[in-house]
C-alpha cells in the first residue's frame, strides 16, 4: 500500500508522526508492504538561508522572552519525543531553510534512498543540532548513503533543481487542503493530520490493508488456550 507523507525537516511533529508509522507498520505486521513517499512542505519558507540562528534565541527574540521562558516551551514537545524513543536538543537547534534539503531529497528519490535520507537528516537535525543551512551537513549524509557526493553538489548548487516537482507537491497539498504538517495519506482515501497515537496509525493500517487487499504478516504466539470469547472465559 502506498502512504504520501507531507512533511518539512524542520517540523518536529514530522519527524514524530514518522517514527509513530514506522512503529505501526511493524505492528500492525505490514513490514514490507508499505511504499512511502515524501511530499515537500515548508513550514517557514521565510526562514534566513544563511546560517541558522539558535532554536532557543530565536523564540527569545521572537516572542519577547527569556531563555528559562524559551525553554519550558520546548517541554512538551520533548516529552513527546521520548515517547517514540527521540532526545530532541533544542539547545543545539537552529532555524532553517529547507528548500536545499528538499530538493536534494527528490534526487535521492531516484536512487531509492530517500526514506534513509529524510530519517538520517532528521536525526542530525533535531538530536545532533547540525544546521541544515550548511551544505556541508546535507552532503555528509549523502557520502553517509553511498550516494555521489559531486553529483549531489551539482543539484544545491543549481537554485532551478527539482524546484519543478517541489512546486508539484505544493499543488497537491493544495488539491487536498494540507494546511499543516505532518499530513499522511493512505491511498488517497485515509489521512492522518498530525503525529497522532500509534493505535491511529495501526487502526488506518488495517482499513487500508483491507481496501487493497493486503494482508498482514504479523505472526502469532501462544495458543489460544488462555483466553476469552463469545462471552464465555476458559478457567
Amino acid at each position: 500500500m502506498k502512504i504520501e507523507i507531507f512533511s518539512d525537516f524542520s517540523c518536529p511533529f514530522c519527524y514524530i508522526g514518522e517514527k509513530e508509522l514506522q512503529r505501526a507498520i511493524e505492528q500492525a505486521g505490514y513490514t514490507g508492504q508499505v511504499e512511502i513517499e515524501f511530499k515537500a512542505f515548508q513550514i517557514n519558507p521565510k526562514a534566513p538561508k544563511e546560517i541558522g540562528q539558535n532554536f532557543l534565541e530565536y523564540l527569545m527574540a521572537d516572542h519577547g522572552m527569556t531563555m528559562e521562558e524559551a525553554k519550558q516551551m520546548t517541554v512538551g514537545i520533548e516529552k513527546r519525543a521520548r515517547e517514540v524513543g527521540l532526545a530532541y536538543n533544542y539547545n543545539d537547534m537552529k532555524i532553517a531553510h529547507t528548500e536545499k534539503a528538499h530538493r536534494l531529497a527528490k534526487w535521492t528519490k531516484q536512487f531509492s534512498k530517500e526514506v534513509a535520507y529524510n530519517e538520517a537528516l532528521m536525526a542530525a537535525y533535531f538530536i545532533e543540532g547540525k544546521d541544515l543551512n550548511d551544505e556541508a551537513v546535507l552532503l555528509a549524509v549523502i557520502e553517509d548513503l553511498g550516494l555521489n557526493v559531486v553529483d549531489a553538489q551539482e543539484v544545491l548548487f543549481s537554485s532551478e533543481a527539482f524546484i519543478e516537482e517541489l512546486n508539484m507537491d505544493r499543488y497537491d497539498a493544495q488539491q487536498i487542503g494540507v494546511k499543516s504538517v505532518p499530513f499522511f495519506v493512505f491511498e488517497n482515501r485515509y489521512g492522518i493530520k498530525g503525529a497522532e497515537p500509534n493505535e491511529v496509525f495501526v487502526r488506518t493500517l488495517h482499513q487500508t490493508a483491507e481496501m487493497v487487499g493486503v494482508k498482514s504478516s504479523l505472526k502469532w504466539a501462544g495458543d489460544g488456550e488462555f483466553a476469552c470469547a463469545d462471552g464465555d472465559c476458559k478457567l
